[in-house]
């Protein structure tokens, strides 16, 4: 049986700016576009900064910030994918070079809305270790984040010596999820990240949600504080029509039809 695909929507922009940008083309240096066909619900950003290597710069995460933003308002997207425009590179970490000329105020305000933004996106810590190499103390979670991952005798390890991860050796710490051999088009983890946002799309929505909120927030507290939370959650989950439709979807036999209401 033939499976005809709907074309993605074209890479776009959110928002007009003035900025200067020094994205392909003299393009934003953040690009959005929601996929359609099978793949409705996912929504990638593109990091488009290849001249930086997609270093974190005040464009760039200024144009990322306002892009989280307005796709945290719609309801129509359920995934979220953060993919690279430059081959061979996903995000060098801070822009040092702009940093330098920034006084000592400025770098405190950047790095408070670079760690707003890493609670946003649900950064893992590993960008939090590129810093170390270069004579910076980790500002944008790093010290707190890779201690809750790895536990504080490792993290320690990693962030006093800068040491650098290959991809299996990440993987191998349980930094990361998943590794997958390259291909000749340099996106295998693209399409491993798809598959995988592909698996959490027909999900009920809501319960997603709360799901990844019960997990953020109950990190932060003791057990008992964490299980109350769940709590919370479940309970807002309950009067939901997914809800609902899952439970008449077991009883029927058939797979669920999620709205996210």
């Amino acid at each position: 049986m033939l499976r005809v695909l709907c074309l993605p929507r074209p890479w776009r922009s959110l928002w007009a700016r003035g900025c200067a940008s020094d994205g392909a083309a003299g393009g934003p240096e953040i690009q959005v576009r929601a996929l359609a066909g099978p793949d409705q619900g996912i929504t990638e950003i593109l990091m488009n900064r290849p001249r930086a290597r997609n270093a974190l710069g005040n464009v760039f995460v200024s144009e990322l910030l306002e892009a989280v933003a307005q796709l945290r308002e719609d309801r129509q997207v359920r995934v979220l994918l953060f993919r690279s425009g430059v081959k061979g590179v996903f995000c060098a970490g801070a822009d040092l070079k702009e940093r330098e000329q920034m006084s000592e105020a400025e770098v405190g305000v950047f790095v408070q809305r670079l760690r707003g933004l890493m609670n946003d996106i649900a950064s893992s810590a590993v960008l939090g270790l590129i810093e170390t190499t270069r004579g910076l103390l980790p500002g944008a979670g790093g010290t707190q984040r890779l201690p809750r991952c790895l536990g504080v005798a490792l993290a320690k390890e990693l962030i006093f010596t800068g040491r650098r991860l290959s991809g299996t050796q990440a993987h191998a710490l349980g930094l990361v999820n998943h590794t997958v051999a390259q291909n000749e088009e340099g996106d295998a983890a693209y399409h491993r990240a798809r598959a995988l946002a592909q698996e959490i799309l027909p999900q009920a929505p809501i319960a997603v949600r709360l799901g990844k909120v019960a997990i953020d927030r109950g990190m932060e507290v003791d057990i008992a504080s964490g299980m109350a939370i769940e709590g919370i959650c479940y309970a807002q989950n309950i009067p939901t029509w997914d809800w609902l439709e899952g439970m008449a979807a077991f009883r029927e036999k058939r797979p669920p039809k999620f709205v996210g209401k």
